[in-house]
């Protein structure tokens, strides 16, 4: 095993795949193992490095899956362990590693524990494995504090004795205990399960919210998006004892398993904590995600986040989209002055220019692959997917809609199941058989299927191919330094240099108004749309260049 082997994720690409919309291998309308298994040569040859897979456990879907009732087994409508295993190896034999996600924070109300708390009662060691607490008010009434869930309304749901439990996620949600040492044990049980299975490593969902306050105060007015080790669940230090012992796990095996943290944490010093040497190794960059398409915003971010990680010996970790925000292309159609967040509720209401999102959306890649560090490419990003904007109110399946009282659509619009072949019925979702997918595909999606984009030299599909093949081959791309350019007011231009020193590249990428000129004897390489007929790049345009 070569050093680049054992650490792989400092400079890979990683496809995410949320397994219920990647595709249908079984016919019935929900994507599965086999529909995945079927698809590995897609991957292999789009040249990414890993998959990441969304939940794949039994659940009984309260949240998308992350609603976990058992960690270390398969929800029977995606396949079962030996598919699962199957699987691993395929992916291994195509060179792409597997990645899986750990939803540590709660589990689903249809856990055996929790059902064992619901039965024991009130002071019973089954509740200590959870977050039960007397109400306030005489007659305790009220909830133990002024907690809001993520999704809306109260954190704390009275069960039929009287007490109350903590859910800072869907109402079946329950969080668990992590002063428990059961708690600890098992979910470190379930580490080792998996990684003795093949799989290369972890997605940790909420990583910055496991641990909570002793004495479980109440929010103060002001406080609720502070995060500076003082907010009463979110980022607090006794989050870093459990990584490390969670990374002790994964460095026992050969070669070392790996974390990426899913911490929403603002304060680059702050997440750049989870990264210490003896802690996580990676942690995604969201303030990038989150970014406005302005120069200056950009390289802010871009500059916080390559400082703090360095800082502890750790590569950034890139993201555009996910399965939790608007797809990027439809983030990007609108300004990008409007400063509205990256959810589709937070920009539906504001004009779209669904021509100038793809443009950017383009751009807006080939700067993210040629950062240095790790990226992650969300499934259908390949395709150029858009946002699925206008699904019927009576298919919408977030809990989102149901807790913000259908005033908010949540998060469906990106996770609508994936187009294969624009003729076929679902797009060749289900490979040709005639069922309804799970959530309905906006026409649209046929021009952005597959084999539409397969058939297109000028297609999204054939822009992260090259421009994959291309990080994948120059020495100069991956890991290693960024060097900032002077350039034309509203640009960025930057210089890469690889860990063995070799340079020779440069990107440019043009988010002004106006076309700019290349830098002199620069040979453009891969642009993201056609330069104008005096060789200058237009507007929301990225080029890299042999230098």
């Amino acid at each position: 095993m070569t050093a680049h082997d054992a650490d792989w994720w400092r400079d890979a690409v990683v496809y995410q795949v949320y397994i219920r919309s990647f595709a249908d291998g079984n016919g019935d309308g929900t994507g599965d193992i086999a529909g995945l298994r079927g698809r590995l040569d897609h991957l292999a040859r789009l040249g990414v490095d890993a998959i990441w897979i969304n939940p794949w456990y039994p659940s009984p879907l309260a949240d998308g899956g992350y609603d976990v009732a058992d960690y270390r087994a398969i929800n029977p409508m995606f396949g079962d362990t030996a598919q699962a295993e199957a699987l691993i190896t395929e992916a291994h034999e195509r060179g792409i590693r597997v990645v899986l996600d750990i939803v540590p924070n709660h589990h689903s109300d249809d856990h055996a524990w929790f059902r064992a708390a619901l039965a024991a009662g009130p002071g019973s060691p089954e509740r200590e494995r959870y977050v039960f607490r007397d109400g306030r008010g005489a007659d305790g009434s009220e909830p133990p504090n002024n907690w809001i869930s993520m999704f809306g309304g109260s954190a704390w749901e009275r069960v039929p004795d009287g007490q109350w439990y903590l859910h800072l996620f869907d109402v079946r949600q329950p969080d668990v205990n992590w002063e428990h040492p059961e708690v600890r044990a098992d979910f470190e049980e379930t580490l080792r399960f998996w990684f003795d299975r093949g799989i290369d490593g972890f997605r940790v969902d909420v990583a910055n919210s496991m641990v909570k306050q002793p004495g479980l105060p109440d929010i103060e007015p002001g406080v609720n998006d502070v995060q500076d080790g003082t907010h009463p669940y979110l980022d607090r230090d006794g989050v870093h004892e459990i990584f490390r012992s969670w990374r002790a796990i994964g460095d026992a095996y050969d070669p070392p398993r790996v974390f990426v943290a899913e911490a929403w944490v603002p304060d680059p010093e702050r997440l750049a904590r989870y990264l210490r040497p003896d802690e996580l190794q990676t942690a995604f960059s969201f303030n990038f995600l989150t970014a406005a398409w302005l120069a200056d915003d950009l390289r802010s971010n871009i500059d916080d986040a390559i400082a703090e990680n360095t800082a502890v010996g750790a590569p950034a970790t890139w993201v555009l989209s996910n399965h939790d925000v608007c797809r990027h292309p439809s983030r990007l159609s609108r300004k990008p002055e409007a400063g509205r967040g990256w959810n589709l509720d937070d920009v539906l209401d504001l004009p779209s220019d669904p021509e100038l999102g793809l443009r950017r959306a383009r751009a807006a890649t080939l700067l993210m692959l040629a950062l240095p560090g790790t990226a992650y490419v969300y499934q259908g990003e390949e395709f150029g997917l858009p946002e699925a904007e206008d699904i019927p109110v009576d298919r919408l399946d977030d809990p989102t809609w149901t807790l913000s009282g259908h005033t908010l659509r949540g998060r469906d619009g990106c996770r609508v199941p994936l187009p294969w072949a624009a003729g076929e019925p679902a797009f060749g979702f289900s490979g040709g058989a005639d069922a309804e997918p799970w959530l309905p595909q906006p026409e649209v999606f046929a021009r952005h299927a597959a084999d539409v984009q397969e058939a297109d030299p000028d297609s999204v599909l054939r822009l992260y191919t090259d421009a994959l093949a291309l990080r994948r081959a120059h020495p100069a791309l991956g890991g290693g330094t960024l060097t900032w350019r002077d350039s034309p007011e509203g640009t960025l231009a930057f210089d890469r240099t690889g860990d063995d020193g070799e340079s020779g590249f440069t990107a440019l990428v043009n988010v002004s108004s106006a076309p700019v000129s290349l830098p002199e004897d620069a040979e453009v390489m891969l642009t993201s749309g056609p330069l104008t007929p005096r060789d200058e790049v237009p507007a929301d345009t990225a080029v890299w260049l042999r230098s």
